[in-house]
């Protein structure tokens, strides 16, 4: 279904770099602390996201690094900010759990209206805004709890969906937002592309059936993260290992940027995990 005329939008980041990045314990299969990783590749790697962001045109905003919180890179689960509201992230495991406040703070000294949550969740790793709609992950690490409390915080309706492969361990290794919030006139469109055996089988007839038009990805493809990534409506930032992918989205009419984070794949995280949407007004 090739599609012409994709529109770029602006968008805002918030990132951390990762410098203090290592595998030091196992919380995710990605993570194996007896294979050695490379800070400073990792670092080399982060900065090509962030200067690709930059010369998008995108505004990317940084958190300070914390010693002792190697995942503050994966700011994607620090949170999940819709019209200028910061739903904090409540980590399902210790390793993660002082990330929560760090987070809040920066969102609080940086004129954003913070809600602490009740509910153990994990911010933009498991949900994901199409449109008007919260996608919501469960099954790993956000609790169905949090998909009824972030649903209350946002005023809007979620979707919850099962995720079953503990590759996928987030919502956002399984499905990608392509479109914009809105196209041409206001008119919204929702286009996102996922991979269908990350989860059961009830989610995955919720998305053929509200996203008929969605792009299946292969396990492939799914394997090397090539799902986590972000988009701004006509370029999609994606792994240069995604292939089949970076075809489909071609021939959708999107833009592929390839951009190289194996190293920090060793942790379990990638393009998306990387990068926390900032959105509305402060």
């Amino acid at each position: 279904m090739p599609t012409t005329g994709r529109i770029q939008q602006r968008r805002t980041y918030l990132m951390c770099r990762p410098e203090h990045f290592t595998v030091s314990y196992t919380i995710n299969p990605w993570m194996e602390p007896a294979n050695p990783t490379d800070t400073s590749r990792a670092l080399r790697q982060w900065q090509a996201l962030y200067d690709t962001y930059l010369r998008l045109g995108h505004d990317v905003e940084l958190i300070d690094p914390i010693p002792g919180l190697p995942d503050m890179v994966y700011t994607a689960n620090g949170g999940f900010v819709v019209d200028g509201i910061a739903y904090g992230a409540r980590f399902r495991f210790q390793e993660r759990v002082p990330e929560g406040p760090a987070f809040m703070d920066w969102f609080r000294d940086n004129g954003y209206d913070v809600v602490v949550p009740r509910e153990v969740n994990e911010g933009e790793g498991d949900f994901l805004l199409v449109g008007d709609t919260i996608l919501a992950g469960t099954g790993f690490r956000s609790t169905g709890d949090s998909h009824r409390e972030v649903g209350e915080v946002f005023g809007r309706e979620v979707v919850s969906l099962q995720l079953v492969d503990p590759r996928f361990y987030h919502l956002d290794t399984a499905i990608a937002v392509l479109d914009p919030v809105e196209g041409p006139g206001g008119v919204e469109r929702a286009d996102i592309a996922y991979l269908p055996h990350a989860f059961d089988e009830r989610s995955q007839g919720i998305l053929a059936d509200r996203y008929p038009d969605a792009i299946r990805v292969s396990d492939d493809d799914g394997a090397v993260f090539g799902l986590n990534s972000a988009s701004d409506g006509r370029n999609v930032i994606i792994s240069p290992r995604a292939k089949g992918f970076e075809a489909q989205l071609r021939e959708r009419g999107y833009t592929p940027v390839l951009v190289d984070l194996s190293e920090l794949l060793l942790g379990g995280g990638g393009i998306k995990c990387c990068t926390l949407e900032l959105r509305g007004p402060r």
